[in-house]
């Protein structure tokens, strides 16, 4: 039975070649995706694993206001320096420094970064220290830096330059040196401007008295945990000891537990679909040979195999199949991740990643997957070829059943209703879980139901080339309905790989319309200044007061951000001056008011979480570990610009030293011009870093604008979904025209034309890929607005984006049909009527 495999593959090579290419496909995807999860997470190891030089404990303020990894804490008293290195087992101890600071380009522009805009002190111990001089020098004098290589390229500047560092005041300085990070020319995407000590407590910690931290390294034959243990006694309250391991771990869970986990979620949801989407054109593959095989499994069957050996030569074939494609796909999944990277790299996802890193996870996820999807997609046709009569091989059979049981017709019909059902209750719930569980359900539905809609959904997309091409025509829109199995199997593939691509478009579209409703519900005025969305970027409150002088400004009110424990919970806050916001912004407010510039706010949706209401009182404990009580003045429910707490710099003043505005909204005189308001505001924040001055529209696009090249990277990702759907259909259609051959011999015997079969075959192709596409695109929109209105987003389906997707549709299936056409019309008409 084993050598009978081999020759039937051998033998059968050209038409499991659609299957083999669709595995090899669907499991280079999947472990391309893998891998460069695997790349990512290793890369981040690598760069908190440095992050700390070589200290073995670091002192820092203890109270945590901030989930992400970068979460800056509160200072400390610089006293506490001199008691650490008085402990037994201290080799050296330096203060560190770290605050904002951003550095400005030769242009005199703020330099972009995904990360964090930091400034601190330049460490003199290179043990404890993460960064090392690649030129020039320590600084020395107060006003000299030393810029990492990264921000040094990327503002054109050079040792010996002058520039300015906002901190957010604007502080003239001479670069002095250029750092790396390691071998790596910044962490990450981190910009770090490190002066002299006596320069980072001028500028960054305002204040001799304070430091951020202090980083410790230990004596030969102490430990971390021992010397951290000696340590912890002589601090004060307020502060901790902790290793340098407990700092990796703590950035590396916060990276794991936030971006690294929705990440790999992301890529393997697509791996996911490319896998499912090569199961349909395994299963159809193997479907159609095993049903023009029902003659010889027959005759197997009259020689004495039973139904086992039948269905393990289906087994073994499938094993083959799949065991030849993964290891294909392995292989070709490095290089996939490759390419992944360098994509991700171009579009600044993510971080730099070096190399490529493979966990054995990976491989126990990709092998198996590969495998067991080629089977399961094998085991239908691999039963029925099992329970085919011995009588059958002495017959002519049907390849395949043209009828649907009405038990398919009612558990879809069933599946169906359900899946519409769950998706409106989500949708209309606001519960994104039961939307999402109504999604997987309509996918079931429309595998299930994908037959039973076939023949109809063919006989409609056909009927118009039937009326306006011909017999051609007609005889394709015939040869689709007559196997809807078929038709369906190739069909379901493509619907679902445009399902998820309309499903990220109306879900992307939908996004943009609640972010455009919310600013332009929000904010009626014309102009913008945006200090852009950097945690630790923005620009000096100075300027706002210095904009709300301009002649053409009626009212101007800066936003910034921060993070705190509210009422026991960290969160992040937005801090302004309320009685200045409710003048430029309607923050549709249902108890209490903004009238106080002291007032403390909070969103409806909190105050209905947390039982608070105007007037309830609330704990609020900033990084410097202070704690304090204040009253909640009102209660709003637009959230789009000010999240879900509104805190007064009254308050927040009190306990940072580098107050920070991220934007601030303008609204004009009547009759001011706004191209005029727009100059004078542009000249007034140049020397602040120059911040954009945005139009609201202009505004509103920026917003979204850090999604555009990740949409782009997973539309890419999505295309080879797509792709490895028409490969099964170009496959299936080059079975079928070897199962139709004797009919295409007839066909050309009473006077058909070459171009006709052509023509005949490619109008199959491309009523089977316009069912798939509707099928995908009507799925795909029904899902996004269910998801989108979970989240509380309008609905919004770009219409030009949709259009595209169903012509791309279209014209796939076209050039699907362009070789099984071709090998239709080559065939000789004698050699084809004598076909066995």
């Amino acid at each position: 039975m084993t050598r009978l495999v081999f020759k039937e593959l051998w033998g059968r090579k050209r038409r499991m070649a659609g299957s083999l290419v669709a595995v090899f496909l669907g499991v280079t995807f999947l472990t391309g995706t893998l891998v460069l999860g695997d790349t990512l997470a290793s890369s981040i190891d690598g760069y908190f694993s440095g992050a700390y030089g070589r200290s073995d404990v670091s002192v820092r303020n203890a109270t945590k206001v901030s989930d992400a990894p970068w979460g800056a804490r509160g200072q400390i008293d610089a006293s506490v320096l001199g008691k650490v290195r008085a402990v037994d087992g201290v080799a050296n101890a330096e203060p560190v420094i770290q605050g904002s600071g951003q550095l400005l380009a030769k242009d005199g522009t703020t330099i972009p970064s995904r990360g964090p805009r930091t400034a601190g002190n330049w460490l003199n111990d290179p043990k404890l220290n993460p960064y090392r001089l690649a030129e020039g020098r320590a600084p020395r004098a107060p006003d000299e830096v030393v810029i990492n290589k990264m921000f040094a390229d990327e503002g054109k500047l050079k040792v010996g330059d002058r520039t300015a560092v906002l901190t957010p005041e604007r502080v003239p300085v001479t670069v002095v040196g250029i750092s790396r990070f390691g071998s790596e020319d910044a962490f990450g995407e981190t910009s770090f401007t490190a002066f002299s000590l006596e320069g980072a407590q001028r500028y960054v910690a305002k204040t001799p008295g304070r430091i951020s931290g202090v980083s410790i390294r230990a004596s030969g034959g102490v430990s971390q945990d021992e010397l951290a243990a000696r340590i912890r006694p002589v601090l004060p309250a307020g502060t901790e000891a902790v290793t340098n391991r407990t700092q990796v771990d703590e950035g590396m869970t916060a990276v794991q537990d936030g971006f690294l986990k929705t990440f790999r979620i992301v890529l393997g949801a697509f791996g996911g679909v490319a896998l499912f989407v090569a199961a349909f054109s395994i299963h159809n593959t193997f479907a159609i040979t095993m049903a023009q095989r029902t003659r010889e499994s027959a005759l197997l069957r009259a020689l004495g195999a039973g139904r086992r050996q039948v269905l393990t030569v289906a087994a073994i074939e499938a094993l083959v199949i799949g065991g030849a494609a993964t290891l294909a796909g392995l292989a070709g999944g490095f290089g996939f991740a490759a390419l992944l990277r360098l994509l991700f790299t171009t579009f600044r996802i993510g971080i730099a990643m070096e190399g490529l890193t493979v966990s054995a996870t990976t491989l126990l996820v990709a092998v198996p997957a590969g495998l067991l999807v080629t089977l399961v997609a094998a085991l239908g046709p691999a039963l029925r070829a099992s329970r085919v009569r011995p009588l059958a091989a002495l017959r002519e059979v049907a390849a395949e059943p043209s009828r649907v049981s009405d038990t398919r017709v009612i558990v879809g019909g069933v599946f169906a209703a359900v899946a519409a059902g769950t998706v409106v209750l989500g949708a209309s719930g606001g519960q994104v879980a039961m939307a999402a569980a109504g999604a997987v359900l309509g996918l079931v539905a429309m595998v299930v139901l994908g037959p039973a809609v076939a023949k109809p959904a063919a006989a409609v997309a056909g009927a118009p080339a039937a009326r306006l091409r011909g017999v051609p025509a007609a005889l394709a829109r015939g040869n689709a309905a007559r196997s809807p199995r078929r038709t369906a199997g190739a069909a379901t593939a493509l619907m679902i790989g445009v399902g998820v691509v309309t499903l990220l478009t109306v879900f992307v579209g939908s996004l943009r319309a609640s972010l455009e409703d919310g600013v332009a519900g929000s904010f009626k005025g014309p102009l913008v200044v945006d200090g852009g969305g950097n945690e630790t970027g923005g620009f000096a409150p100075r300027l706002v007061d210095e904009a709300g002088r301009l002649p053409e400004v009626r009212g101007v009110a800066g936003l910034g951000t921060g993070g705190m424990r509210v009422g026991g919970r960290v969160a992040t806050v937005s801090v302004g001056d309320p009685s200045a916001l409710r003048r430029v912004l309607d923050l549709d407010v249902s108890q209490g008011s903004l009238a106080g510039p002291g007032t403390f706010a909070v969103s409806k949706k909190i105050a209905d979480d947390r039982g608070w209401h105007a007037g309830s009182r609330v704990g609020l404990t900033f990084a410097d570990g202070a704690a304090q009580q204040v009253t909640v003045g009102a209660v709003y429910d637009r959230t789009d610009l000010t999240g879900d707490y509104l805190v007064p710099w009254t308050i927040w003043d009190a306990h940072t030293e580098q107050p920070l505005v991220t934007r601030a909204f303008v609204d004009l005189k009547p009759g001011a011009s706004v191209a005029a308001a727009r100059r004078a505001l542009t000249a007034l924040a140049g020397p602040y870093g120059a911040p954009e001055v945005e139009t609201r529209d202009a505004f509103v696009t920026a917003q979204t604008s850090d999604m555009n090249g990740f949409i782009a990277v997973v539309y890419g990702m999505l295309a080879l979904a797509i792709i490895i759907a028409l490969l099964g259909i170009a496959n299936t259609l080059s079975l079928s025209v070897h199962e139709r051959t004797r009919e295409l011999g007839l066909l050309r015997a009473v006077g058909a034309t070459r171009a006709q079969i052509r023509s005949m075959v490619r109008w199959e192709s491309l009523i089977v890929a316009l069912f798939g596409t509707a099928g995908g695109l009507g799925l795909g929109v029904f899902l996004g607005w269910g998801l989108g209105a979970a989240l509380g987003n309008p609905f919004a389906a770009p219409p030009v984006q949709l259009a595209v997707i169903a012509l791309v549709g279209a014209v796939a299936g076209a050039l699907a049909a362009i070789r099984p056409a071709r090998r239709a019309a080559r065939q000789g008409i004698l050699a084809s009527i004598a076909a066995p």
